[in-house]
């Protein structure tokens, strides 16, 4: 990967405070027509899942700028009108398609924190190591400079579910610590989780997947369990 190519994954991460996509939620971008519904036209689910799999197909074979809305149509066996009825680019259907996760549960809390965390770094590295995602991460970094409030408006739409469910992971782990010491802490290892994981899975993919996750969920823990320690000094 190029000097240039890790300046931009520095500056316009897709995860935590250096960028932050997972767990769709409301989707508030202009540029994305969602939800409306032509008159007399209800929306068929079935052409929607059509235009999205194609879209991730595409860009595991052909890349992100291959993969455009003709592309798409064609290999959803659709007509354009069809997209642009749904969607008004072709980088808010690559959004939708990579990042969207609406079947993506979080990762389910047990009684053993390290765990846990070893399988909240393989949820976001299983997300960021697969082939669409890998083809799609490039091209809307370059997008998103080239649009303004599109990058802002991304992470609004997706952060809140997953940071605010580490926080409550470490909640029930460390009851008896200040709620804000708690907020503070899960934010920090928020945003180390999910920077490692972009990193790794865009350079390395799932190679040795398994040694990265022990080794992150280790540090991830000792974060934890230290902080905890350094506030009560």
């Amino acid at each position: 990967m190029s000097t240039i190519y890790y300046g931009a994954l520095r500056n316009v991460m897709v995860f935590g405070e250096t960028g932050r996509v997972l767990s769709a939620v409301v989707d508030q971008r202009k540029d994305r027509r969602i939800g409306t519904v032509g008159v007399g036209r209800p929306r068929d689910p079935q052409v929607d899942d059509a235009i999205l799999t194609a879209a991730r197909e595409l860009l595991a074979e052909q890349g992100y700028q291959k993969t455009t809305i003709t592309a798409i149509a064609r290999r959803a066996e659709l007509g354009t009108a069809a997209i642009y009825r749904r969607w008004a680019t072709k980088e808010s259907i690559i959004e939708d398609a990579v990042f969207g996760m609406q079947d993506a549960a979080l990762p389910v809390t047990t009684s053993n924190l390290r765990d846990d965390m070893q399988a909240w770094t393989r949820w976001f590295l299983a997300r960021v190591a697969e082939p669409a995602t890998r083809a799609a991460i490039p091209g809307l970094l370059s997008a998103y400079h080239q649009e303004d409030g599109a990058y802002e408006q991304l992470v609004r739409r997706s952060e809140d579910p997953a940071r605010l469910a580490l926080a409550e992971r470490v909640r029930v782990e460390f009851p008896e610590r200040a709620d804000a010491e708690i907020v503070s802490t899960a934010d920090v290892a928020f945003d180390i989780l999910v920077a490692t994981t972009i990193v790794r899975g865009l350079t390395s993919g799932f190679a040795d997947g398994d040694a990265f996750c022990t080794r992150t969920a280790d540090a991830l823990v000792l974060l934890l369990t230290g902080a905890g320690a350094e506030a009560r000094r």
